[in-house]
């Protein structure tokens, strides 16, 4: 794909962003109710109603039942022979971020996603108009132990400081294998110098120095806050800050969940002991692609797992990978998700979802909790979303058929109770947003030079030459 291509499909998207963005946002601050009427609600945990309605409220879910009167001034949705369904989440992201990995350190725990987001990154859109409502965006897979991660519901056109989910539980990004050894480096020309560590046992030493410093650090600020009250206490210092060491002393205290990049089985059973070794838990094995090797393991030891549906044999780690990974490692009683890794493929988990009923049989709400309510309890908000329930944030999507068929659509995404894609408003602004790109095209400072020779023209946005 040439440059040109490349600028003028983002000059698409970020134009069809504006353009509607503004419209919902200008909807969605009303915060009305909505009736959603009619239609066959997926709750995932009370399984599926035929002719139900949803009531929506202060950007909660109300009431769900059947013949559900529409408060006054509340928005009327017919859904009739359409499927209401939670917004699906992404267990494994990094869309709308500046930067991924800070790469230069093995351990870079200080490090925070929610300081490099970027709102207006138009994969945003396309994933709502997917059924998407909330990311777990976190730090790649280059440190041992990497950046903090962030929990984010996907509303266009806010800012992020309306996007991050302020009391979510916090996080953070492991790593284990090839993706920190870094062994590839060495054929790319001027690549940096190999970083410690270049093997897994060198990893394993990372971990467990961070964790023996970290515990030291706590017992210093704890020996410090247990400091006896009396004439010297205000004489008292502090121990000096390590923002290093402060969110692996979170981790020891249960207040900081570890979502750790793992492939191989031999790699994830170390991160297991050693866990149990310094008395933390791992809340998510990302990718875990060879988790049906330790299912049993993986669930003795309290965590869950994420995985792709069907994606393997991409490089040597990836050798071993089933598509039957998610279905065996249900069955042997570990909560599981399936994620994207990717901002085009988060617009599919839907079909991701519908393979698993597939591979290994899951039945539908099995596989539907594998990208609502499972991923929800990975963030730490399965008591807020993930599943529709009365209490519960509203959000939604609403499909012009069943999710797990290809032929389906998303017709609207609801978010917090407020609607962040329409798909009558998107088809509406389409004609409108193409003149409005032609008129760009076709502007003075937007024409490229012709070649020394050439006629003038108008470039050909497939190829970047003139016509």
């Amino acid at each position: 794909m040439s440059t040109h291509t490349k600028l003028t499909r983002a000059l698409g998207a970020a134009l069809l962003l504006a353009a509607v963005a503004p419209a919902l946002v200008a909807q969605g601050a009303r915060r009305g109710s909505i009736l959603i009427r009619n239609g066959t609600v997926l709750t995932v945990t009370k399984g599926t109603l035929q002719n139900s309605d949803v009531l929506v409220e202060n950007g909660k879910i109300t009431r769900i039942g059947q013949n559900i009167a529409a408060p006054a001034g509340a928005e009327v949705y017919d859904a009739t022979g359409k499927f209401v369904m939670p917004g699906i989440i992404d267990p494994h992201s990094h869309m709308m971020m500046d930067g991924i990995n800070e790469g230069s350190l093995s351990v870079t725990s200080m490090t925070r996603v929610s300081d490099v987001l970027n709102p207006t990154a138009p994969n945003i859109y396309r994933a709502v108009a997917g059924g998407v409502t909330m990311v777990n965006l976190l730090h790649g897979s280059a440190n041992t132990i990497g950046g903090q991660s962030a929990t984010v519901k996907l509303k266009v056109g806010r800012p992020t400081s309306e996007m991050l989910v302020a009391d979510a539980p916090a996080g953070i990004k492991f790593a284990l294998g090839e993706n920190v050894t870094r062994k590839n480096r060495a054929n790319f020309p001027g690549a940096p110098a190999p970083r410690y560590p270049t093997s897994r046992m060198g990893q394993e030493e990372v971990i467990r120095d961070a964790f023996t410093r970290a515990q030291a650090y706590k017992a210093e600020w704890d020996a410090f806050r247990a400091r006896p009250a009396g004439r010297n206490a205000a004489a008292a210092i502090a121990p000096r800050r390590d923002l290093e060491l402060e969110p692996l002393v979170e981790i020891l205290e249960g207040r900081r969940f570890i979502h750790a990049h793992t492939y191989r089985a031999d790699e994830t059973m170390m991160l297991l002991e050693l866990a149990a070794e310094f008395g933390f838990k791992v809340r998510t094995l990302q990718h875990a692609l060879e988790a049906y090797k330790i299912a049993p393991e993986i669930r003795a030891a309290g965590a869950s797992m994420s995985a792709f549906a069907d994606s393997w044999s991409y490089k040597i780690e990836a050798f071993d990978a089933i598509p039957y990974n998610v279905a065996i490692t249900v069955r042997a009683g570990v909560l599981s998700t399936i994620n994207s890794d990717s901002d085009e493929r988060i617009r599919r988990l839907n079909i991701d979802a519908a393979k698993m009923m597939r591979y290994g049989g899951l039945t539908e709400d099995e596989a539907m909790a594998t990208i609502t309510i499972n991923g929800a309890w990975q963030v730490g908000l399965e008591a807020r979303t993930g599943s529709l329930e009365v209490g519960k944030d509203a959000d939604i999507g609403i499909w012009n058929g069943h999710p797990f068929s290809v032929y389906s659509r998303v017709e609207r995404t609801i978010i917090d109770g407020e609607t962040y894609f329409d798909r009558a408003q998107d088809e509406a602004a389409r004609a409108r947003l193409a003149a409005e790109r032609t008129e760009l095209e076709n502007a003075e400072p937007n024409r490229m030079a012709p070649p020394r020779g050439a006629p003038a023209g108008r470039p050909n946005p497939s190829t970047g030459r003139n016509r």
